[in-house]
């Protein structure tokens, strides 16, 4: 529609006019953010290793279910809840040590190469294709998330955020606010991608629908975000299709 035209309609007519071309907007992805562990890669494994090694080292024995507890938390969260469950003093000196010791120790591990997660390399791949910007949003540290990236691929990712670059991790909103707006980009119109209960609180926090692929770790379901199974044969118009429905029925709900 030309200026020219709209300058003829009625204020209640520009008002309509005005909200369709905001909601078109809104239901339009402009860019997707991804998670990294157990969403693109399966390294939730790698840190298995190194955790059970660290509780070795203070004699102790690692739990399933409080290894679960830990998916998808930052770094000083893991920590405090390795030093709760083993009984060990909260000594920030010491808390550090073991912290370093650990980060090290998987850095070692993700050096040997990090597995994919089915379809996530293809999801990349097609993303970049069509030239729909991505970041990176993870609750691990930025050296470690760079000799990740040595594996997945820098070149994919317009923005990179590490848990050890926001005041305050995942399940908090920061890190996904902030890689929103390093791409110049509102939260509404990114979809993000996650495996954890923490980084879809964070997602969802910030704005973001969300798309969950659980990994080792049950997220409930809610009216923000749609769940699926695998990101195998998942194409971009999946994508979309997600964005487009979660958009418009949040839109609904808030109208």
């Amino acid at each position: 529609m030309s200026r020219r035209n709209i300058l003829r309609l009625s204020a209640k007519q520009v008002a309509i006019f005005t909200a369709r071309v905001a909601h078109d907007r809104i239901g339009d992805m402009q860019a997707v953010l991804f998670d990294m562990d157990g969403t693109l890669v399966d390294s939730e494994k790698l840190w298995d290793i190194s955790l059970t090694a660290l509780y070795q080292h203070h004699g102790g024995r690692l739990t399933p279910e409080v290894r679960l507890s830990m998916v998808g938390g930052s770094a000083e969260d893991t920590i405090r809840t390795v030093y709760t469950d083993l009984g060990l003093e909260l000594d920030p000196a010491a808390m550090a040590e073991s912290d370093r010791w650990l980060h090290s120790r998987t850095a070692e591990l993700f050096d040997g190469g990090l597995p994919w997660c089915d379809g996530a390399r293809e999801l990349l791949e097609a993303l970049a294709a069509e030239g729909t910007p991505m970041a990176l949003v993870t609750n691990t540290q930025r050296a470690l998330t760079d000799r990740a990236l040595n594996s997945i691929g820098h070149q994919y990712f317009s923005a990179t955020v590490c848990g050890d670059e926001v005041p305050r991790g995942k399940p908090a909103p920061d890190a996904y606010k902030r890689a929103a707006k390093l791409l110049d980009l509102s939260p509404e119109l990114c979809l993000a991608i996650e495996d954890s209960v923490t980084g879809t609180a964070a997602a969802e926090g910030a704005g973001c629908p969300v798309l969950v692929v659980p990994n080792d770790v049950a997220v409930p379901r809610g009216p923000r975000r749609r769940h699926i199974s695998s990101l195998a044969d998942v194409g971009v118009a999946d994508l979309r299709r997600v964005f487009g429905e979660l958009s418009s029925e949040f839109g609904e709900r808030t109208a």
